[in-house]
């Protein structure tokens, strides 16, 4: 599933509804691109990686009060190569819907900054490495942080930007003993638009 199929239906529709939008509306829903960079590590240290990409997203913020909202982050199961060495020894999907509570701070011309925290929930399926003789955990939780920028462009349409550090961990497991802990912890660099309803 490409960036441009989810994108453009959902922006259509978006744009069409937001139409009839007030500025001051408690919801916002955003499409964005974004890229995913794992930072890495294990323990025992077994020189893992675990590859870059960018993904299609979409998140819903809901203001409970003017500078309050919730939100939550969106997506479809990721598929990721692992390697050792160097060497690529398989890949493994993982679902990571993510809850935030951030404060929103309007600034003049448009300008509204935001932070973050909240928690993460990976869900990791589809393991395949190194032939089937690796496995790992089914679950993580962790933290999450984030920062941001929405600058309005019309009355009910923003341009984003977003910054996302998510704590997210499994053990790599062979015939049921833990190998290593492996820490992914990806920094997710966005860019998007955004609808107030």
């Amino acid at each position: 599933m490409s960036f441009v199929r989810l994108a453009v239906p959902a922006a259509l529709l978006c744009g069409f509804l937001g139409t009839a939008a007030a500025a001051d509306s408690s919801l916002l829903v955003r499409v964005r691109a974004v890229h995913i960079a794992p930072d890495v590590s294990t323990s025992p240290d077994i020189d893992a990686d675990v590859s870059n990409k960018t993904i299609p997203e979409v998140d819903i913020s809901y203001f409970f009060m003017p500078n309050l909202a919730v939100e939550l982050i969106l997506t479809y199961p990721q598929k990721h190569d692992v390697t050792v060495g160097g060497d690529r020894i398989g890949s493994v999907k993982h679902l990571p819907p993510t809850l935030t509570l951030q404060y929103h701070l309007p600034l003049a011309n448009g300008f509204k900054p935001y932070a973050g925290v909240g928690f993460n929930y990976t869900r990791f399926m589809d393991a395949d490495l190194a032939d089937g003789s690796l496995d790992v955990d089914k679950s993580s939780f962790g933290f999450a942080y984030q920062l941001g920028l929405d600058f309005a462009i019309s009355k009910n349409m923003t341009l984003n930007l977003d910054v996302k550090k998510v704590r997210m961990s499994t053990d790599v497991k062979a015939g049921g003993a833990t190998v290593t802990d492996l820490s992914i912890d990806p920094l997710l660099l966005g860019v998007g638009v955004g609808w107030y309803f």
